[in-house]
């Protein structure tokens, strides 16, 4: 499964600083839906 597909695999900015801008927003996208999937676990007892 590729978790990048949905976000593209090329940079659609052309300026340098707003390349990093979209980098960093994929990051945090990417960040997010990986803590969507991770179970939290609660102690009983």
């Amino acid at each position: 499964m590729n978790c990048g597909s949905g976000l593209g695999q090329r940079l659609m900015a052309g300026d340098f600083d707003r390349q990093l801008a979209e980098v960093q927003i994929r990051a945090a996208v990417l960040n997010r839906l990986t803590a969507l999937g991770i179970p939290v676990t609660i102690a009983a007892g």
